[in-house]
């Protein structure tokens, strides 16, 4: 379980996060969302250490993240972010043997077990058959799925992932959250995701936390959190919710007027 409680982070004397709490279960996608600047990439980034929260604490299992030394950490937890693979191409395999780093000595060398789970992890993502090919070569959702391989080849318990569906089209949206869902079923991960499109929110994800100006606003299922009430307010766009057998979808379009948030 990725949880924590009463987080409050604040860039010099700019509060980006105010006592927010929250949980991810094992075997459940929590999806994080809200408008640009609501705090989400920076709550994110406490939930891997990244930055120290003012206030507050996050816990992994338990165990107070701050009392974890990195290596522990990066055993217990893979995180997914956006990646410039640089000048210095590397294979897809390479890519994914990175994720065997925190279970190597500081001058081990790659085994025949690493290599096993890497290919392991690049075939249940429907890698394989480019674990040869330059990752600087891949399309966006090829990337996105090499960077969950190397996640899994990590074999970590808990997964975090800033926008995996960014500058993806909507097939590969579709497949890259699809498959994160699967993955959290089948090896009951505790899986956190920043997601910027809330119908793909409302779709792939068991339960959401909707932040405004660095604050909880609403936490629940996502048709509990993803009321007009709360839509409108938060992003000040109308919109309407369309009633599906499997769930629902959102349909917007700009307001005459601002709404106040009501919280």
């Amino acid at each position: 379980m990725i949880s924590g409680s009463g987080i409050s982070f604040a860039f010099g004397s700019r509060e980006v996060l105010s006592d927010v709490d929250l949980r991810a279960s094992h075997g459940e996608v929590l999806g994080l969302v809200g408008p640009n600047g609501s705090g989400k990439t920076t709550l994110l980034r406490t939930l891997y250490g990244s930055l120290t929260p003012n206030a507050g604490s996050v816990s992994l299992d338990h165990s107070e993240l701050h009392r974890l030394s990195a290596r522990e950490i990066a055993r217990t937890l893979s995180v997914v972010v956006q990646e410039n693979p640089g000048d210095q191409p590397l294979l897809v395999s390479d890519m994914v043997l990175l994720g065997r780093t925190p279970h190597q000595g500081v001058f081990s060398r790659v085994t025949d077990v690493d290599e096993k789970i890497a290919a392991a992890a690049l075939e249940r993502v429907g890698m394989l058959a480019l674990a040869g090919q330059s990752f600087n070569e891949l399309s966006g959702g090829e990337r996105q799925r090499v960077l969950i391989a190397r996640a899994l080849a990590q074999q970590t318990t808990h997964l975090l992932l800033d926008e995996p569906t960014n500058h993806l089209d909507v097939r590969y949206q579709h497949e890259v959250l699809e498959l994160v869902r699967d993955l959290t079923r089948s090896s009951n991960h505790a899986v956190a995701v920043i997601l910027h499109d809330l119908n793909l929110a409302a779709t792939y994800c068991d339960r959401l936390l909707l932040l405004h100006q660095g604050r909880v606003v609403a936490e629940g299922t996502p048709s509990e959190v993803l009321t007009k009430e709360n839509i409108e307010a938060v992003y000040q766009i109308e919109v309407r919710r369309v009633e599906l057998d499997d769930g629902f979808q959102l349909v917007f379009r700009p307001l005459k007027e601002r709404l106040p948030l009501a919280v």
